[in-house]
């Protein structure tokens, strides 16, 4: 099956990975929450999310799985490992943020995506967006804006957490765009394996580094990071990634934006975290702009049906 030029769409997936990211989205909104069930250090926290969710993938990693990997080229097992390491960074990144500033302050910080992810594609001369993409982009934005700006402080003791969320949200940024590079050549089980993996090893050895216990900590922060491992990770992250296959970076993140939405429902439902009226009408911009980004695609995706 062939992918309609100067687009990489591919028309038999594109409408059920765009449909299958609103899962990805629920789940990937509870990351948040399982982060502040979780009295750990933030590395430690991100460390075990990783290690988890990689030791749950790897009974299937089958031989065609393994094969698939001892057969890539040194330029995309770079690539993986790059990937991996941009994974890492912006989970230690994200986590961390949670300590230093709110909920709403560190989901819109780190919901940037899209814009980094738009810039890259411009830089790379990748999955270029046209004027309804920018139009989505922007939509999300502001509305990410609106649903988490009336309880965000963006100075004081919160510009660390800003500071580190904002960071995350380029980070996975970056993760995407090589996913999106790396999901051409690979299937999803031995991609997860490879990205999560990497990202494993390395929060390990930083955690091990810092000297931050792994043992020791209460049976709710453990069941705190299986809980992260297979929900949000195994879930959230693994739907975005095999969306990937069949959808540009920037419309898996600009739906990713959908988690400001949900995640400050969490918020409020479960540490009366402030919900302001506000929120509805951002939440509804949010959810406008990931439509009209997935009926961006459905257009594209009909064009090349016309013209097959």
């Amino acid at each position: 099956m062939t992918a309609m030029p100067g687009t990489g769409l591919v028309p038999a997936r594109s409408g059920m990975a765009a449909a299958a990211l609103w899962v990805g989205v629920l789940a990937v909104s509870t990351g948040a929450i399982f982060a502040r069930l979780a009295d750990a250090p933030a590395l430690v926290i991100a460390t075990g999310r990783l290690a988890i969710a990689s030791l749950l993938i790897l009974p299937l990693m089958g031989m065609r799985h393994r094969s698939a990997i001892r057969t890539l080229g040194r330029r995309h097992l770079l690539l993986a490992v790059v990937s991996g390491a941009f994974l890492a960074l912006h989970f230690a990144t994200w986590i961390s943020s949670l300590s230093y500033t709110s909920i709403a302050n560190s989901v819109l910080l780190v919901n940037t995506v899209p814009i980094w992810t738009a810039l890259g594609g411009l830089v790379l001369g990748i999955d270029r967006l046209d004027r309804r993409g920018w139009l989505a982009v922007g939509l999300a934005v502001i509305g990410t804006v609106i649903v988490s700006a009336p309880s965000a402080d963006l100075t004081g003791d919160g510009l660390l957490g800003n500071v580190l969320a904002l960071v995350g949200g380029a980070a996975m940024a970056a993760y995407l765009l090589c996913g999106r590079a790396l999901r051409a050549r690979l299937d999803l089980v031995p991609y997860v394996m490879l990205a999560y993996g990497v990202a494993a090893v390395i929060l390990l050895s930083v955690t091990l580094a810092a000297g931050l216990p792994l043992l020791g900590h209460g049976t709710a922060t453990y069941l705190a990071l299986v809980g992260m491992a297979l929900i949000p990770q195994l879930i959230g992250h693994s739907t975005y990634n095999w969306s990937l296959k069949a959808l540009p970076a920037t419309a898996v993140s600009i739906s990713l934006m959908g988690e400001a939405v949900f995640a400050s429902l969490w918020g409020w439902l479960l540490f009366h975290e402030s919900l302001p009226p506000a929120t509805l009408g951002g939440g509804v911009l949010v959810l406008a702009g990931i439509v009209l980004a997935q009926t961006s695609l459905d257009r594209t995706r009909r064009a090349q049906d016309g013209g097959a």
